[in-house]
């Protein structure tokens, strides 16, 4: 019998202090959420080794429907710094919410939104018990309640972001980076509740990799759009978003939007650029010859964007781990630029602070060496202090200052609406296309 995963993930895990709810979105007709809570872990499992190319329904002896390909494992994020650090780049110290924070999750529910059947997984000795307390969760109202408004501050003005734009050129123009994705952090010092904000932007943004990860008193809140990493039989895809449009109310005006996205000289160029890095990352630890562009500049759709998308593929060599994959491809190039250590470099000290979570990774890595992780953006990080939102964009020498403040308001818009928030003067943009 279906039951709407939000009641679910309410009234149950939504309870306890370490929940997680990694989500396909409120109407999604297909892919999977899970939901449960978990035992914190200091660090994520990264010499497991990823899945081989050998069936894993092979490996288990089950059907592939019953459970999704997540069986257990952990869940969680990693941050930007900590990997530009070991990337090599120089990397702030954000002492907000935790670099590295995960779950060990061994008892969760699975929805097949394709299907519309969901599942109770736990050890052999659990499952009884674990899907009599499933049953339970019934009766919490899914309906969020109104946000109450709330200060935002931004790390930078928009002038200085703009003149930051213009700093990125003289580095193309002197031969550092051919692109640099430039970031900047919206930020509060209230209180805001992790689980109703996702409640509100699930609602206004849903997205195929959106989720809730909670422990204690930090969280991470998300309607990424951006698979980063998925792993599964051996084959490791990657599928950079690049290229960046508001949705807008008249039908005839939206279309006209997606089609000059598409048609962008600078985003196109934008795009290819890191699937061309993304390319030279997977090679690293896939066969000679396997690595290849299976989709070039699509046009995805959500709420309140358009997004230029191109996916990368390439079969792992045997014996790779999660930490030689991670090690090889994060932080993302679409978050970093390219080249990539160049890039982190120059960034580091043009952003004069650091991304803490913003820019890094979630998901979940699970225990037989699959990997599904999206990209922390559109997203809103909660702490003990407060809360804060980043946001940026790739900044190429036909990059206007303008239009890439715009885009950085489109993309914080959501998220700070779903806290409370407001842009500070200047992000936005006024009713005719143009910055306020």
């Amino acid at each position: 019998m279906w039951v709407d995963p939000a009641e679910l993930f309410l009234s149950g895990p939504a309870r306890r202090p370490h929940c997680f709810w990694l989500d396909a979105g409120p109407d999604a007709a297909s892919g999977w959420s899970w939901l449960g809570a978990g035992i914190p872990t200091a660090s994520a499992p990264r010499e497991r080794l990823c899945a081989t190319g050998e069936s894993r329904d092979a490996q288990r002896g089950e059907h592939p429907v019953e459970g999704g390909p997540f069986r257990g494992g952990w869940i969680g994020w990693l941050g930007y710094d900590d990997a530009a650090a070991a990337a090599g780049a120089p990397a702030g110290i954000d002492d907000a919410a935790p670099q590295e924070l995960g779950l060990v999750v061994d008892r969760f529910v699975a929805v097949d939104h394709g299907s519309g059947l969901l599942w109770a997984l736990a050890p052999a000795a659990e499952l009884e018990a674990f899907t009599a307390e499933v049953a339970t969760w019934r009766g919490a109202s899914t309906e969020p309640p109104a946000a109450a408004r709330v200060h935002v501050r931004s790390r930078h003005t928009p002038e200085g972001y703009a003149s930051l734009i213009e700093r990125c050129r003289d580095a193309i123009r002197e031969g550092d980076a051919y692109q640099l994705c430039l970031t900047t952090r919206f930020e509060t010092a209230a209180a805001v509740d992790p689980v109703d904000a996702y409640l509100r932007l699930r609602r206004a943004t849903p997205t195929h990799h959106g989720g809730l990860i909670r422990s204690g008193a930090h969280a991470l809140v998300s309607a990424s759009p951006e698979r980063f990493l998925e792993i599964s039989e051996g084959v490791v895809r990657t599928r950079p978003i690049k290229g960046t449009r508001p949705r807008r109310a008249e039908p005839r005006r939206d279309a006209e939007s997606a089609a000059e996205l598409r048609a962008n000289v600078k985003e196109r160029a934008e795009n290819v650029m890191i699937v061309d890095l993304m390319r030279n990352d997977l090679q690293r630890i896939c066969r000679a010859g396997t690595v290849a562009t299976e989709r070039l500049l699509d046009i995805e759709s959500y709420p309140a964007v358009h997004q230029l998308v191109s996916t990368v593929a390439g079969r792992l060599t045997p014996g790779v781990s999660v930490g030689d994959v991670l090690a090889a491809t994060f932080p993302a190039g679409s978050m970093t630029g390219a080249p990539k250590l160049s890039a982190m470099s120059i960034l580091h000290d043009l952003e004069g602070a650091p991304r803490g979570v913003f820019s890094g990774c979630f998901g979940w890595i699970g225990a037989d060496g699959a990997v599904d992780l999206a990209m922390v953006i559109r997203s809103i990080v909660t702490h003990p202090g407060g809360a804060y939102v980043g946001a940026g964009g790739g900044i190429t020498w036909r990059s206007d200052p303008r239009a890439e403040v715009a885009e950085v308001g489109v993309k914080a818009r959501g998220p700070l609406a779903a806290l409370g928030g407001e842009l500070p003067p200047g992000w936005g943009e006024d009713r005719s296309g143009n910055l306020e």
